[in-house]
Formats: C-alpha cells, structure tokens, sequence
C-alpha cells in the first residue's frame, strides 16, 4: 500500500500544479516590468529610464482603489493599481499597453516614474549618486520649501504661502515631476494619434505639442500636491495642491524632457523657448544656481 501512497501523493501534487482552464497566474513583479518595458518600446514610449530599474525592484498589486486611481509606497517599493488595468480585471496581471487608454498610460508612467525616483533614492543610500537626483534634492530646498498653495482646487486664484517640511517638500516635487512625466506621455499618444510624423522630428507634430506643452504652463496643470503632516490638516484633506505660481520650472521641466523622457537637444530647446514669457509668473523665478 505504501507505493500506491507515495504515486497518489505525487500525482496530486502535479494536478494541483496545472492552472485551471481559464484561470490566469499571478504574475510576478518582474514579468510585470518587462512587460511593460518591452511594449512601451514597441509604443514609442520612454523605456530608458524604466530598464535601469532591476526587474524585480517593483512589487506589483492590484486592488479596487477608491480615492486614487494608482499608489507607490516607497518604503516597500510596492506598487497598487486600480484592478480595472489588469488582464480580465482579474487583478493578477496588468492588461497589455496598447489596451490601455491614453489617461491609463498616463496614471502607469506617473507612478513608473515615482519608482524610478525611489530606485535612484536606494542607490545614493548605497553612496551611488545620480545626476537627476542630486539636482532634485537642490530644487527642493530651493524652490519647494516655500510654496503657494491653492486651498480650493477650483479657485486657483485664491492662494495661501505655505513653509512645507522636508516631507512634504519632497512630495510636492516628487508629485510635480510624475505629473509632467504622465502628462507628456498622455499629451505625445494624443498627438501621434492623428498620424503623420514623430513629434521627436521637425513638423506639425512637434509644433502641436509645444502648443500643448505651453498651454499646460499657462494653465497651471504641471504642479505637484502633497499629504499635509499635520493631523489636524490631513483630516480636512488628503492633498494640497500647489498653486499655478509653484508650478514646475523650466529648468526642471528641462531636465526632465533631457533624461528620463529622452528628448533631443534641438526639442528641449525649442520647449524651453517656448516657455519663457509665461515662466514669469513663477514664485521663485531665479534659478536654484541664483539663489544666495
């Protein structure tokens, strides 16, 4: 009888190893990475900030997310997206990209780009500095220690002056930059939908997404927000959002446009030209290199 155990044993052991039909495996986070890094290049996307990142740095989950549409909790390099961008919204791996809409790539670059930001933040733990950071933690201290806010959303006319500690600094640019990295992902799909050329080459396409870009200043839209420290605060609000003159800078708008999103010399030029009148109207119009 013991014989017939052990085979009895075994084969339900392999049975139980073979998926279901029509059950999917969980993914892990690793395939989840390459996935995405293989078909944002196939999308014409920005993927060489994504493959400094080792697979398996990013744990993914999936969950029904009530009050954002994505998380990234640095501390356990965990990612939550809404279960709606999964295969089936199964919630076990994410749905290919060129099933996603243009406002649901924009979400997944967002909180791509805060794992980025904390992959780099792991290295210079470890005494391995970058470039991009080292100047993110100088435009912090010079430009988000000290903000406007703008504590009704809907009135962005009516600002309050905020000193933000260290925390909420770092959110604030942190929040800012994922913005300006998801919208120009959203903003470069819009316009490569019509057709026609690149916008990385001379055209129509590239002048209409400087039109973009520079109504997006004008406007407001590229700012960052952060979670209030103070309980009392956090209380009445989950965010504050920076108001229109804390925004994002052209230099920092630069930097970004030159690194993770992998624009040519000639475009980041051409942007920031294109920005300068409006860039006036920030609080802190000196760049950090200008400050005493």
């Amino acid at each position: 009888m013991y014989p017939l155990v052990l085979f009895l044993t075994a084969a339900l052991m392999y049975l139980s190893s073979i998926p279901v039909h029509g059950e999917e495996t969980v993914a892990t986070g690793g395939h989840i990475w390459k996935q995405i890094t293989v078909e944002a290049a196939t999308l014409g996307l920005p993927t060489k900030f994504l493959a400094t990142i080792p697979p398996e740095f990013v744990r993914f989950e999936f969950d029904d997310l009530q009050a954002f549409a994505a998380e990234y909790h640095p501390s356990e390099h965990r990612m939550v997206l809404n279960r709606t961008l999964s295969f089936n919204v199964a919630g076990r791996t994410l749905r290919p990209l060129n099933r996603l809409t243009h406002a649901e790539l924009e979400t997944l670059y967002h909180e791509l780009f805060h794992a980025y930001m904390d992959y780099l933040a792991t290295r210079e733990v470890e005494g391995k500095v970058d470039a991009l950071l080292t100047f993110a933690h100088q435009q912090q201290h010079c430009r988000y220690g000290a903000v406007m806010i703008a504590p009704v959303v809907q009135r962005k006319n009516e600002t309050e002056e905020r000193f933000l500690s260290e925390q909420e600094s770092w959110e604030a640019l942190n929040e800012g930059w994922a913005v300006f990295v998801g919208w120009t992902v959203w903003s470069q799909l819009e316009i490569q939908r019509h057709g026609g050329r690149s916008m990385q080459q001379p055209g129509k396409q590239r002048d209409a997404w400087l039109r973009r870009l520079e109504e997006a200043d004008r406007e407001g839209r590229l700012r960052g927000y952060y979670e209030p420290q103070d309980p009392a605060e956090r209380s009445m609000t989950r965010k504050r959002f920076l108001a229109v003159a804390s925004r994002l800078s052209g230099e920092e708008i630069g930097r970004l446009m030159s690194g993770p999103l992998e624009f040519s010399p000639d475009l980041v030029r051409q942007a920031l030209k294109r920005l300068e009148k409006n860039q006036a109207s920030l609080l802190h119009t000196k760049g950090c290199d200008q400050v005493s």
